[in-house]
């Protein structure tokens, strides 16, 4: 007999996620931000390291001891999170053609069901075009996958990646994405316009429903000394979006890996409330919250 598909046994409000994204040995970003929570709140999660670090290029580093009640309520243990400096780090960068290699293994082994695709940092044009032929890859075996694409191209008017991957993001990507969740900067080189108020959010968010996602969440959007998230929910083609602003208050601290935590905890709940993304976004904003309070 064949194997179970494990998706296919585990309670009806999560999933299976096939989460593509940076690794780093010691600290946690990326996969490493990301996995434990999803596994936290009942997903199973196979990772796929788009690139492997000795430890976070940034730096500063935010990661996690323990567990967190921020997470899951009903577990006591505390999470708590350290902040380092680098001068350095070492490691490799996984190729397109060695991340097609994976997704063949899996699929000689009937094991391409996902019910969601997570992807975060991508490096290059190469690697991201294989992520393209992995959603097409992974929509043949279940039309209904949610992709959730956290950019990572960069942040306060710095580039993370080559230049030339902003256009194969707008052209090519958002196209096919369920729920895209830029910051203030990411949103800004998709739209090619300004982001200087929450109108403007709300106006981004129309511009990318236009391109192909149903579900935007600006992640960060600071005005005036103000954090601000924007969220936009368009539920049916032709109609008006639902609308909404979180404010969120700031921590006087810079963190790292706060953005793949959020997109995590933002799949996790939009997917428990898929006609609510408000509630969703606000779950994932107070789970974060506490975190960072308890870092500081």
């Amino acid at each position: 007999m064949a194997p179970p598909i494990l998706s296919l046994v585990l309670p009806s409000e999560t999933g299976r996620v096939l989460s593509i994204q940076s690794h780093t040995v010691q600290g946690y970003v990326g996969n490493k931000s990301a996995v434990f929570p999803l596994q936290l709140l009942g997903y199973d999660v196979d990772p796929i390291n788009s690139v492997q670090f000795s430890n976070h290029t940034d730096k500063l580093l935010l990661f996690f001891h323990s567990v967190s009640r921020a997470l899951k309520p009903i577990i006591h243990n505390r999470m708590r999170c350290c902040v380092c400096r680098y001068p350095t780090f070492k490691g490799q960068v996984l190729n397109g053609q060695q991340l097609w290699e994976l997704i063949e293994g899996l699929e000689g082994n009937d094991l391409l069901y996902y019910t969601h695709l997570l992807t975060g940092y991508i490096g290059s044009v190469s690697f991201l075009d294989t992520v393209l032929e992995v959603v097409s890859k992974l929509r043949s075996v279940n039309p209904k996958l949610i992709y959730v694409c956290d950019l990572v191209m960069g942040d306060e008017g710095k580039l993370y990646v080559p230049q030339e991957l902003i256009s194969v993001y707008r052209e090519r990507v958002v196209p096919v994405t369920s729920m895209l969740t830029p910051n203030q900067f990411e949103a800004e080189l998709l739209t090619g316009f300004r982001i200087q108020s929450e109108n403007d959010g709300r106006k981004a968010c129309n511009f990318l429903h236009e391109a192909g996602p149903s579900k935007v969440v600006i992640t960060s959007i600071n005005i005036d000394g103000n954090l601000l998230l924007v969220g936009s929910h368009a539920k049916e083609k032709g109609k008006p979006p639902k609308q909404f602003k979180i404010v969120i208050p700031k921590i006087p601290a810079y963190f790292t890996g706060t953005g793949d935590l959020m997109t995590a905890l933002l799949l996790v709940w939009s997917n428990k409330y898929p006609d609510n993304l408000e509630i969703a976004a606000e779950l994932a904003v107070s789970s974060l919250q506490a975190l960072l309070q308890r870092t500081l």
